[in-house]
Parts: structure tokens; C-alpha cells; sequence
């Protein structure tokens, strides 16, 4: 049997058919690898009975036009209509059709070599007549041509990558893979070429491989931190014809620690009232740092050989990065009106390889202004305490209080005693100078010590007024008599000596415990029955009488004791 095909086709491969299996196809041998090998053979193998002898068949994929590709015909066939043929397996009567007269192969539709490459169909030689196989049937294939008909594709979509700002040129950014769907062993229909369509001078792309890589030195983030590269892909090796693709890779700039803190203003200027309490905010500076995360961060820090910075403190604000400047000790506008002292800010993480380390810091300078504020009068003492004895005379001046405003304007001051606070009124003051007198008698026995509330209030603008605390402890002279602790009337048993142990109290306050002398009246009749002994207010009588008694502690007070003489039961 002979195969032929239109004359565009050179190639021709034989299978001869040997009953028995003695020599079999290639397919049958070698397998369609073999079958391929055959391909390019112009060695016509022939039987010496008889046999299938066609040239390899080949369809273009994608054309529609119906149209014979080849011819099978056996080579016992003389043309006079005794054998017809034919055609079973892969796309037979649907794909392809074969004329059983000429044996012609025909093309139903148009093929698409991506959805199927070959088609394996088998080829029979019937006996017109009798029915009968002229020739075994022969298996061969049709193989289905590539054409250019397909884009390559990206994979993986989208692109996205970071790199280092800075980065060196050279540096892998990504890498984009496209693939085609045309067959990659004919001609230059899938062999790719990758280019740059946007994205330089920046970058660039190895056109075989779609690795792209960094063109640009010391791109800076700061002023880029995107870019979009767009790749695009050519089959045909870029010849023109061919399809393309493209995509677009994000290329993100990380930061890297490239820029040190820098003040935008040399000097900053605040100003602060002087009442402002320890721990105000002053004000807040600020120094710029171009790059971002843990690279802009910074610490400020006020210089320690200024006796300024020891009054302020400067924190930093851990959201912001901005130096809070607050206030550490009290001001006062008329001791210190202007503080001046310099700020720093240095990057809490330098980075050497791109600047020198003394210049991811920053200098300038802060000046302050205490605002002047009304303010009520001051007391020289926090408090005042005096002492006088109870017995000084009204008139006598205890002590002085004194009051300054300290303000500029320097207020005159007038003073006053809170009646609230004085209850007994026993103190005066002068209202001028402060001076603080007694205005009645006083007596350490009915109140022993005195605290009242002093005013001091400005005259004249807001009438500011402050207090300051004043005790009078009253000091105990000895002015009052001894008495008897309380009434006696002793009785004694008859036989007995002792008649009555005696007590005394005195008002006045001892150092350490009073002590009394105890004796008779020396101007009145002392009986000689009765007597005092040891000084300690013993009594002893025979009989009734009176007694005066004579009690000294200083003060010498007479006393009637009454003694009753009493019949007693006799003690063994």
C-alpha cells in the first residue's frame, strides 16, 4: 500500500506489514518515539509480496479549509477499482475521512494542536468483491502542526516585592515566569524573550531568564518609595509577528537608617507663667528624620553643663518622636525671668554604613520666658510660735508677724487676726506692721495655749491675701495659794494619836511635783497636845478643839480643821 501526500511534504516513512508479526510498524516497535526518529527517513521499505508504503502525514493546526493531506493505497492496487479502502481509529469520519476509491486522507475541520498533538488511525485495503483484507491493516499517525496561535502567559500573578533603599546595582528584585502553550521543540513559537517596558533606567530584566535586578545606585526611599515595572514577554524569540504579554511588578523601597534628625528652627522660644505647676508642659520641639520605624526613632536630651536644664526636663513622646519639654522645678519671675539652654536629639539606632556617627544627631537652642503673675503676699515663716508668761500685762507684745509681696509692684500689706480663730479675744494686732499684742488678761489656768490664723492681704490691685498659722503658748508664774484637796472633818478613836492624814493641791503647774510645808499657826494658841509630824499633814489631839493650820508653798493659806473627839470600841 502507498501512502502519499501533497508534494509540500518531502519526508516519507514506510511501514511494512509482515503476517505474522515477523516485521512490524515502528509504532509497533519502537513506540512513537520511533515513529518520530522515522520521520526524516527517505528510505522506502518495501515488502517483496506486498504492503502500506505512505509518507508521514502531517495537518496544520487551525485551518479550516477541508483539504487532502496525504494518500494511502496498497501496492497491489492497479487502478482498476478491486480494492477499496477504509479508515478506522482516532478522529476517523469526524476529524478525517479517506476517499475508498483513491484512498486520499481528507480534513473534516480545522485542529488545535494544543487540545490534541497527533491522531492514530489505521488504514484497511478491502477486496471490492469478496470482502476480504487485501493487506493487514496498518497503523499510522497524523500529527497535527504547530502554528504561532498562542500569547505566552504570566504565572503567579500578582508581583509584588521589597528591597533595601540603597541597595546596590545588581540587586535581584523578583522574578516573573511566563510559559506558552504553542509547542516548544518546532521552530521559535514558545521560545521567549523577557524586556523592560517600564521601570528604567531603574531596572532591568535578563531577557531568558525574567530575573530582574536593580540598575539605578542609591535609590533613596525618601524621594521614591514605589515603583512599577512593567515586564513584558515575546515568543519568537522577539521577532516581530509574535505575541506578547505583560504584567507589573510593585517594587517597594524598605528604609534603612540614611538620614539623621535635623531641627527645622534654630532657636525655639517659649513662655511659661510663674505659678505653672511642677510637671507643666512647656512647649514640644521637634526634629525631622526622613526615614521611618525604628530608624526614626530618637531621644532628647537637654545639655547638662547649664544650670538652666537642671529646672527643665524634655521627654519623648513615644508616638510623635517629639521632644515634650515640662517644667522640673518652681519658677519665681522675680528671682530668674529667661532661661536659655540647648537641645539635642540623636537617632536611637545609627547606622555607620551610610552616615559617620556624629551626625545622626542634632543641636538647637531653647529660650524661655517667665511670665510675671500677681501674687498673694509671702510670710517670712511658715509658721509662728512665741511664748509669755500668763501674768504679762495687756499691752505687752507677744511677737511680730511679717509679709512681703513679692511682685514687682510691691504692695503694701495690712494685717488680721481670723476672729474665728480667736475666740476669747485676748490677742490685737496692728494692721501695719503686724505686731501682735495682748488684749486681756490672760490666765495659763483657763487656757494654757492660743492658736489663731493671721491674714496678710495687698492693698491695693487684686487684694491678694495669704494665712500663716500663729501659737501662743502662756507660761505658769505662781500665782495661786495651796488649798486643802477638800473639806476635812476627821474623827479619832479614843487612845489614839494619829487623827487625820492631811492633802493639799495647788493650780499652778510644777517643774516636777509640788511640795507642800505643813505647820500650826504661829500667831494663834497652839495646844500642846497637838502636833504635826514629819512635815507630811499628820495631826495628832488628846481632845476637842480647834486647829489652825498653816499650809506654805509659797503662798501661805489658814485652814479650820474641826477634830471631835469619839468613843471607839477597845482593839486587843
Amino acid at each position: 500500500l502507498i501512502l502519499s501526500t501533497p508534494g509540500v511534504l518531502a519526508v516519507v516513512t514506510v511501514f511494512s506489514m509482515i503476517p505474522g508479526g515477523l516485521l512490524s510498524d515502528i509504532r509497533d516497535t519502537q513506540g512513537l518515539e520511533g515513529q518520530q526518529l522515522a520521520r526524516g527517513s527517505t528510505v522506502l521499505h518495501h515488502r517483496q509480496k506486498r504492503g502500506w508504503i505512505w509518507k508521514q502525514l502531517f495537518v496544520q493546526e487551525e485551518d479550516p479549509t477541508s483539504q487532502i493531506i496525504g494518500q494511502v493505497k496498497s501496492d497491489s492496487d492497479r487502478g482498476t477499482f478491486t480494492i477499496k479502502y477504509r479508515l478506522s481509529g482516532e478522529g476517523a469520519g469526524d476529524v478525517f475521512k479517506i476517499d475508498e476509491n483513491s484512498g486520499e486522507i481528507w480534513t473534516l475541520k480545522k485542529l488545535d494542536r494544543e487540545k490534541k498533538a497527533f491522531y492514530v488511525l489505521q488504514a484497511h485495503a478491502i477486496n471490492t468483491r469478496t470482502e476480504e483484507p487485501v493487506e493487514p491493516q496498518s497503523e499510522f499517525i497524523i500529527k497535527v502542526q504547530d502554528i504561532n496561535d498562542n500569547a505566552p502567559q504570566f504565572l503567579n500573578e500578582p508581583y509584588v516585592s521589597s528591597i533595601p533603599e540603597m541597595s546596590p546595582v545588581g540587586t535581584t528584585v523578583a522574578q516573573v515566569t511566563a510559559t506558552d502553550a504553542d509547542d516548544p521543540m518546532f521552530g521559535n513559537n514558545a521560545k521567549l524573550i523577557y524586556s523592560i517596558l517600564q521601570g528604567e533606567p531603574y531596572f532591568s530584566v535578563q531577557p531568558k531568564t525574567g530575573i530582574i535586578v536593580t540598575s539605578w545606585a542609591d535609590m533613596n526611599r525618601e524621594a521614591r518609595e514605589e515603583y512599577l515595572v512593567v515586564v513584558q514577554v515575546k515568543d519568537m524569540l522577539g521577532l516581530s509577528g509574535g505575541y506578547s504579554s505583560s504584567t507589573t511588578v510593585t517594587v517597594t523601597l524598605t528604609d534603612v537608617n540614611d538620614n539623621a534628625p535635623t531641627f527645622q528652627q534654630h532657636v525655639y522660644t517659649f513662655a511659661l507663667p510663674e505659678n505653672a505647676a511642677v510637671g507643666t508642659t512647656v512647649g514640644r520641639i521637634m526634629a525631622e528624620d526622613g526615614d521611618i520605624g525604628s530608624n526614626a526613632k530618637m531621644t532628647y536630651r537637654l545639655e547638662d553643663d547649664l544650670i538652666e536644664s537642671s529646672t527643665f526636663i524634655i521627654e519623648t513622646d513615644p508616638v510623635t518622636q517629639e521632644g515634650v519639654i515640662l517644667l522640673g522645678m518652681p519658677l519665681d519671675y522675680e528671682s530668674k525671668r529667661r532661661y536659655m539652654m540647648v537641645a539635642e536629639a540623636s537617632n536611637n539606632h545609627p547606622d555607620t554604613r551610610f552616615l559617620p556617627l556624629d551626625e545622626f544627631s542634632d543641636r538647637t537652642t531653647l529660650k524661655i520666658f517667665v511670665e510675671d503673675v500677681d501674687e498673694p503676699p509671702v510670710f517670712f515663716s511658715a509658721v509662728y510660735e512665741w511664748k509669755i508668761p500668763e501674768n504679762a500685762a495687756v499691752g505687752t507684745v507677744v511677737g511680730t508677724v511679717s509679709a512681703r509681696d513679692t511682685d514687682t509692684v510691691k504692695n503694701p500689706i495690712r494685717y488680721s487676726i481670723d476672729k474665728k480663730t480667736d475666740a476669747t479675744n485676748a490677742f490685737k494686732i496692728d494692721p501695719n506692721n503686724g505686731t501682735i499684742a495682748i488684749a486681756k488678761a490672760l490666765d495659763r489656768e483657763t487656757a494654757d495655749w492660743h492658736n489663731m490664723s493671721v491674714e496678710a492681704k495687698e492693698t491695693m490691685q487684686n487684694h491678694l491675701s495669704s494665712s500663716v498659722v500663729v501659737f501662743i503658748t502662756v507660761l505658769d508664774v505662781n500665782d495661786n495659794v495651796p488649798r486643802l484637796a477638800r473639806d476635812y472633818q476627821p474623827y479619832i478613836c479614843e487612845g489614839t494619836q494619829l487623827i487625820h492624814l492631811l492633802s493639799a493641791v495647788d493650780p499652778d503647774k510644777a517643774v516636777e511635783e509640788h511640795h507642800f510645808y505643813y505647820s500650826m499657826v504661829p500667831q494663834e494658841r497652839i495646844n500642846p497636845n497637838f502636833t504635826i509630824r514629819d512635815n507630811q499633814g499628820y495631826i495628832y489631839l488628846k481632845r476637842q478643839l480647834i486647829i489652825l493650820l498653816e499650809l506654805y508653798n509659797g503662798f501661805i493659806d489658814f485652814v479650820v480643821v474641826l477634830t471631835q473627839i469619839i468613843h471607839c470600841p477597845q482593839v486587843n
